[in-house]
């Protein structure tokens, strides 16, 4: 069913070997692929058939569903709606993802839209890779949307990276937190050549207690740009953390903006932001150890990342 090139996508945004365990759906081209659901995690195609409904039992625990998405159709342009549902006292992981491999002069892209519910007392953790590849020159796009909203005591900790390949990307994260609720987003992006990213997000802490830390890291080669534009709205006594560094090679260039603002008089919000070059330090002490300026670089690089 999975080809060696579907399997170096799905290993790659996914970590698969295969078809995996459990509640999956993988989306191939446009279609579904394969789908299954377990005990406590229901997979449906939505009403609309533009998408699919996660539902996770409530008091579901140490359970993960994998829906990753594929593509190497030329001139495709695939566009989903998923929601997701976790029932209060859950905790949850969802394993998302995008692969991309361009064989030719025609442009492939994905936009997904998803939507978490995050019920009381639940918890889940969602991992998002974008990556593109092939040898075709057709310009590869990876939009993605994030609407996150969690309940009372509920937790969402995300983690959205883009590792490369990417020529387009436009990305929205938007969250609504209840009281109680905790919202942490990691987010990694690494451009080259001549590709774009763009960064947009929007946190509205609206709940007493609630608390929630934006971290944004960025790699920028070539003649590359990125913009990272991040809002956090506190309307209730709250906590939040904007944290955005960012580091620039050869031509490439970026814009940051943090944004704060307070509705409440007990809101505590903070942020910080920088831009640079690696340390030269850095550099001296790794090539002190044996490792070539190119290494060095990319052993950096890789840190700083993760």
């Amino acid at each position: 069913m999975l080809n060696a090139l579907d399997k170096e996508l799905l290993k790659t945004v996914a970590d698969l070997e295969d078809l995996p365990k459990g509640a999956y759906n993988i989306r191939k081209d446009g279609k579904l692929l394969s789908r299954a659901a377990s005990a406590n995690i229901q997979i449906e195609s939505n009403a609309e058939g533009t998408g699919i409904v996660v539902t996770i039992a409530p008091g579901t625990i140490n359970e993960s569903v994998h829906i990753p998405v594929i593509l190497s159709e030329a001139g495709l342009y695939d566009v989903v709606y998923n929601t997701f549902i976790i029932g209060a006292g859950a905790d949850v992981t969802i394993i998302a993802g995008c692969g991309i491999h361009c064989g030719g002069p025609a442009p492939e892209g994905h936009e997904g839209i998803h939507e978490f519910r995050v019920e009381k007392g639940a918890r889940v953790k969602y991992v998002e890779k974008h990556y593109a590849t092939g040898p075709g020159r057709g310009k590869r796009t990876l939009n993605p949307t994030t609407k996150v909203f969690l309940a009372e005591n509920a937790q969402a900790e995300m983690e959205l990276t883009q590792i490369g390949g990417v020529d387009d990307a436009n990305r929205l994260n938007e969250a609504t937190l209840g009281p109680g609720s905790v919202l942490v987003i990691t987010e990694r992006v690494l451009t080259d050549g001549h590709q774009r990213a763009v960064s947009r997000n929007e946190i509205i802490l609206a709940g007493d207690n609630s608390r929630s830390n934006m971290v944004s890291r960025s790699v920028i080669k070539g003649n590359s740009k990125q913009d990272f534009y991040a809002t956090m709205v506190a309307r209730a006594r709250c906590f939040g953390h904007i944290e955005c560094d960012a580091i620039i090679m050869d031509n490439g260039t970026n814009e940051t903006i943090p944004s704060l603002k307070a509705e409440h008089p007990d809101a505590e919000l903070t942020h910080e932001a920088s831009i640079g070059k690696i340390a030269s330090d850095q550099l001296t002490k790794l090539m002190s150890l044996g490792l070539g300026y190119e290494e060095a670089v990319n052993r950096i690089i890789q840190g700083f990342l993760k």
